[in-house]
């Protein structure tokens, strides 16, 4: 398989099996060429091995959280009917920034074939759901947005797509307006962040503050290795804008 399969094998883990696994071994026979699915089936075998041998099934891992993206990336692209070449460009820039060019080189080329195979939303998350933790899930809609604003607006059938992909991964409605919260330049965006009403009290800001800082702290997805922390970091940084802006507006120290 070339530079392309130590790519696939050395970072994915829970995702060469299941529906997930489905859906790369579709991409990588009907869509790489030089790569056929008996190489793939070969992968999904190692990893089983390895994985009972080392008792670490499902853990996830950095490329399972690469390939989760790409196949929550290709449902949200096509929710609205169209493939829009900026949200194209916009995961392909946010894999060079956070991978590196080679390793997004193969992420893309895995992502091609993957946004044209149709794919049960729920079946994928349900996968996901089970692996990820919440901080990682949390992490995974923050990029959804990003992708659906990448044209300049999220669209209603981008919201809904995501709306459904954040109820089958568990994240609650109060977690889930928080981060749409991020991009929408609305009144009262900062309060939503926070998870807060503009009635809030000081003290119920501060500590709404210290309590989200807590949840979306790019050290939640250590495990996950440096450049996930570094994605997380853009989420934070919303974080205490929102709470810099609340307390501009009311003039707290």
């Amino acid at each position: 398989m070339g530079k392309f399969g130590k790519w696939l094998g050395a970072g994915a883990g829970f995702t060469l099996g299941g529906p997930i696994g489905a859906i790369i071994g579709f991409a990588v026979g009907s869509f790489i060429d030089g790569v056929s699915i008996e190489d793939f089936t070969e992968e999904q075998r190692k990893y089983q091995e390895q994985a009972q041998q080392q008792q670490y099934r499902g853990r996830a891992t950095s490329g399972d959280f690469e390939i989760s993206l790409l196949i929550l990336a290709s449902v949200v692209i096509k929710s609205d009917g169209r493939v829009d070449r900026r949200e194209l460009d916009y995961v392909r820039s946010y894999f060079v920034r956070m991978y590196g060019k080679e390793r997004a080189n193969h992420a893309f080329k895995l992502f091609n074939g993957i946004i044209k195979k149709q794919i049960s939303t729920r079946q994928v998350c349900l996968q996901i759901r089970q692996h990820m933790t919440h901080s990682t899930r949390l992490q995974l809609l923050h990029f959804l947005f990003g992708i659906a604003k990448a044209d300049g607006q999220v669209t209603d059938p981008e919201e809904q797509e995501i709306r459904k992909i954040a109820s089958y991964l568990y994240i609650n409605q109060r977690d889930y307006s928080s981060i749409k919260a991020m991009f929408y330049d609305a009144s009262g965006s900062a309060y939503k962040i926070l998870e807060i009403s503009k009635n809030a009290t000081d003290s119920e800001i501060k500590k709404a503050y210290r309590k989200m800082a807590k949840k979306y702290h790019p050290d939640k997805l250590q495990g996950l290795g440096e450049e996930h922390k570094n994605g997380a970091k853009e989420k934070f940084q919303q974080i205490q804008a929102a709470y810099d802006q609340i307390k501009k507006e009311r003039g707290l120290s």
